[in-house]
């Protein structure tokens, strides 16, 4: 399975997708490259979220190869809970890496959650928090 991840999940950042899979012995995820994601992200504090949108900037993220068994601790970073809806939902889209689509889980917000948040007009969490 692939995701990706475009924020606190990135490597180097406070919940590294790797450093993750290795605190719970699971082996670590495969980078297959540097990906974007037409949307619109936004600036939560000390976290993005991506509204999905297809008129949207490029969103800057990696994309990963990741177990099965990496989805559960995703989920619970992200609190995804069957029947419940939360800031964050678990969907599947398509991302461009070096141009070719693939096929990836992902972690976005709804519209309506972003109301009166600063908008991250570079598409890119690792950049815009740095410069901050």
């Amino acid at each position: 399975m692939n995701v990706f991840v475009y924020g606190t999940l990135r490597a180097g950042e406070i919940n590294d997708i790797s450093a993750v899979a290795s605190r719970h012995d699971i082996s670590t995820p495969a980078l297959i490259g540097i990906a974007t994601l037409a949307g619109r992200l936004y600036d939560f504090g000390t976290y993005p979220g991506l509204v999905i949108d297809s008129s949207g900037a490029p969103v800057v993220g990696e994309v990963y190869e990741i177990e099965d068994g990496l989805v559960p601790l995703l989920d619970e970073i992200e609190r995804i809970y069957p029947g419940v809806e939360g800031l964050f939902c678990a969907r599947e889209a398509m991302v461009a890496v070096e141009g070719t689509p693939v096929s990836c889980r992902l972690y976005p917000v709804s519209r309506k959650m972003v109301a009166g948040l600063t908008e991250i007009h570079s598409g890119d969490w690792v950049a815009y928090r740095r410069m901050r």
